[in-house]
């Protein structure tokens, strides 16, 4: 029963907050990159003005970025944990049910450090954007 709760515990809680922090991330990434597209540098007065607009949100890229190799290893131990739990109900180690238990528990760490990348590929192109914008505003201010 203990060991349900915990195959659950990683399917819809660890995974399932990763899958939204990756739709969170891929949001804000593409909302950013229309507003990129779009913004007017011309129409700001201050190259920080500009920078605090086009830095808005992204912290929570980065925050994605940083924890969600922590969020998929939490999974990962949840589901050694619940591997081990079995086999101490079952007293013979069948080595099928064992591996499979733990490539189970390995899929959070995988899908951590995809959502990561994502991440921090997004983070990384988002800046850069920044950084050419605000070098574009200071050349025309001149």
């Amino acid at each position: 029963m203990q060991s349900q709760i915990l195959a659950s515990l990683i399917d819809y809680g660890v995974i399932g907050l990763l899958v939204v922090l990756n739709v969170l991330v891929v949001a804000i990434a593409l909302e950013r990159w229309i507003f990129y597209r779009s913004v007017d540098t011309s129409g700001f007065a201050s190259a920080k003005a500009l920078e605090l607009a086009l830095t808005e949100r992204l912290v929570v890229i980065a925050s994605v970025a940083s924890n969600a190799p922590y969020i998929g290893l939490l999974g990962t131990v949840l589901g050694i944990m619940s591997t081990f739990y079995e086999m101490s109900l079952d007293a013979s180690a069948d080595v099928s049910k064992i591996m499979g238990g733990l490539a189970l528990a390995l899929k959070a760490t995988a899908i951590g450090l995809l959502v990561a990348l994502v991440a921090v590929a997004s983070y990384n192109a988002l800046q850069r954007r920044t950084k050419v914008l605000l070098m574009r505003w200071e050349i025309a201010r001149g």
